[in-house]
């Protein structure tokens, strides 16, 4: 069911979730949003590398966030993993940027489930006041992850993962578009990636799953489900 600002709001492990084109996801009976694999420092990692790309994604990213914190009532963001890129996203400038907006939020917790990236780039800044855990992170029905495999004992819970970056490939007899994308099934749900800098894996949604596909500002589903 379509709701307000694009979103669509579907059932994972009996809880009412919104999925939303801006690339997160909002649980309001939690008051939380999830965010995946935002990806901090990735274009100052880039340019320590001397790759010439374009700045200002760490505000674009840190925009994002104010619009959602703006539209939604959010007490919690929870990220996915990989919240900073390499070594590099330490920079000076970057770590500032997201001080001075952690002191816009004084009053929001935080809570980062530490992904690859985060383990080679070393943990974020204690000043920003986040919470450190481990893959999987148990809420209620559900089991926060990085990594969307399920270990064979199960998670103890259902799966929101990120990880992959999911992009689904639209294509017609002459063009093709590849759209980020949602993909959730009967045990898992994998959130496309948040960051404004960050490429995309092409999925089939497997048995059972279903693809939502992120087009400008609101969500289809795709697939049989």
């Amino acid at each position: 069911m379509s709701g307000a600002g694009g979103a669509l709001a579907i059932e994972l492990a009996g809880e009412r979730v919104l999925l939303l084109p801006q690339k997160a996801l909002y649980w309001p009976g939690a008051r939380m949003l999830v965010v995946a694999d935002i990806h901090f420092g990735k274009a100052a990692s880039f340019r320590a590398l001397g790759v010439p790309v374009p700045r200002g994604t760490t505000s674009e990213n840190l925009a994002g966030l104010d619009a959602l914190l703006a539209a939604h009532d959010i007490g919690h963001i929870l990220f996915l993993g990989d919240f900073l890129h390499a070594k590099a996203a330490h920079a000076s400038a970057t770590l500032q940027a997201m001080l001075a907006w952690r002191e816009r939020h004084p009053a929001l917790a935080l809570t980062l489930v530490r992904g690859n990236h985060d383990r080679h780039a070393g943990d974020p800044s204690r000043l920003l006041r986040i919470d450190l855990v481990d893959e999987p992170h148990r809420i209620g029905p559900f089991a926060f992850c990085h990594h969307p495999d399920l270990p064979e004992d199960g998670a103890g819970g259902y799966v929101l993962a990120g990880h992959v970056h999911p992009v689904y490939r639209l294509a017609g007899r002459h063009d093709a578009l590849r759209l980020p994308c949602f993909v959730a099934g009967n045990g898992r749900a994998i959130l496309p990636s948040f960051g404004a800098f960050t490429g995309g894996h092409v999925v089939e949604p497997g048995p059972g799953e279903r693809c939502y596909l992120v087009a400008e500002d609101r969500i289809f589903p795709t697939g049989s489900g």
